[in-house]
């Protein structure tokens, strides 16, 4: 049995998280004439799910966290096979070498915004697609190095030191 291996992301995950980023901005591009101020808050919701996607990855376990790592690992595994079949390229490694991890406070924040999430995904009616792409793209891209990645290696400390100060841990 091959079993993967968790919280390591390949170049075909990044490739499948900056696809879906790049889709995204397509479709809000294509589709607004004047770009201004109220066009970009169009984007708010994606931009939103795709760091909280980086934060489910960012966390330590549970199911949340386990929900995480097989998402990382199927969009690897998808990416690899687009990259190694499609185009005939390579798929190396490319997690970032530090290791960042939420305190219990940022944990309770993930727990908080996974509520919130479903408060707007039980709101409307019917399954809100760009919310799910938002929190795959986030869970793709979360753990790599480089430029796809800088927005999770800024998230950790920050919502950590938010979640400890709000539930009383400082």
């Amino acid at each position: 049995m091959n079993i993967p291996v968790h919280n390591i992301v390949s170049l075909g995950g990044v490739t499948i998280g900056l696809s879906i980023l790049g889709w995204n901005i397509a479709r809000w591009w294509v589709g607004h004439k004047k770009r201004n101020i109220k066009a970009l808050l169009d984007l708010v919701p994606f931009t939103l799910c795709a760091l909280y996607g980086m934060l489910l990855i960012l966390s330590a376990g549970g199911l949340l966290g386990g929900g995480a790592d097989w998402t990382l690992w199927g969009t690897s595994a998808i990416g690899d096979a687009a990259l190694e079949y499609g185009v005939g390229g390579g798929t190396p490694n490319v997690t970032r070498t530090s290791n960042l991890i939420l305190t219990d406070g940022g944990h309770a924040v993930v727990i908080i915004s996974t509520v919130i999430l479903i408060a707007v995904w039980t709101f409307r009616r019917g399954f809100r697609w760009d919310l799910f792409f938002g929190v795959l793209c986030g869970i793709s891209l979360g753990l790599s190095s480089g430029a796809a990645g800088a927005a999770g290696y800024v998230l950790s400390p920050v919502v950590s030191t938010a979640g400890d100060y709000v539930v009383g841990l400082l």
